[in-house]
């Protein structure tokens, strides 16, 4: 988490970016991409992931920054329950203070995040003009109810990203916002792809291969999806 002077200007920045999807070209996938690390690195959660409602409505991970927030998510789209779920069937936000003690609402997401050492988990939805388009979820190592100052930030990031989609779709007219949404579930496919790729390539985890990957879309100011399919049709090798 970003402490000190540096904070505000580093947090400015962050909501420019998330903000800026017109003028950066951005992709869905690569805007959730984004969320997920500024909501690791602005607050005191150790991981993040999103996830977003499909053409049928049925909700799938779009963005983690990890391979265990992907079991953790995955877990609650098996069951068909959690936090995450509660807040896009809401439209409100869920804390969980304590994952254990969530095992009587939810046990396969308690189990599974208590397995993969979070203690502590909250939901924020993610709305476009009264439409649920899915749910940004954090975990935490310790137990302990959300901070108001936290809860704020997430809050805003959340609108801030939901705001992006809309420019988005005022840019691209002729596409829906459910066929954007189909669009970055094929990329995430790739990404995830690309991945293994990398990480059987280097004989490295696929966490790391993953923040290779970012790292140099970020370092060419290239889309994680161009850059994923090139590296699955050996254009590219990292």
């Amino acid at each position: 988490m970003v402490q000190g002077s540096d904070r505000e200007k580093d947090l400015a920045a962050a909501f420019v970016e998330l903000a800026d999807t017109l003028n950066a070209g951005r992709e869905i996938v690569d805007l959730m991409d984004l969320l997920v690390q500024y909501a690791v690195r602005f607050t005191s959660a150790v991981e993040a992931g999103v996830l977003l409602a499909g053409p049928g409505g049925d909700l799938h991970v779009i963005a983690s920054s990890s391979e265990r927030t992907s079991d953790v998510e995955e877990a609650q789209l098996g069951s068909e329950a959690g936090p995450c779920l509660e807040a896009f069937a809401t439209g409100l936000s869920v804390d969980v203070p304590s994952v254990s003690d969530s095992r009587g609402e939810w046990q396969e997401f308690s189990d599974i995040a208590f397995a993969r050492g979070f203690r502590a988990a909250h939901a924020t939805p993610l709305e476009l003009r009264g439409q649920r388009l899915g749910g940004l979820n954090v975990f935490f190592l310790v137990e302990g109810s959300t901070s108001a100052a936290e809860l704020a930030l997430l809050g805003a990031f959340a609108r801030i990203t939901a705001v992006s989609l809309a420019q988005q779709q005022a840019a691209r007219a002729q596409l829906t916002i459910t066929d954007q949404l189909r669009f970055a579930l094929d990329s995430r496919i790739i990404i995830e792809q690309a991945k293994g790729v990398i990480a059987q390539r280097n004989g490295i985890s696929v966490d790391l291969a993953f923040r290779m990957l970012r790292n140099y879309a970020r370092s060419t100011n290239a889309h994680l999806r161009e850059l994923s399919e090139q590296v699955v049709s050996k254009q590219l090798e990292l």
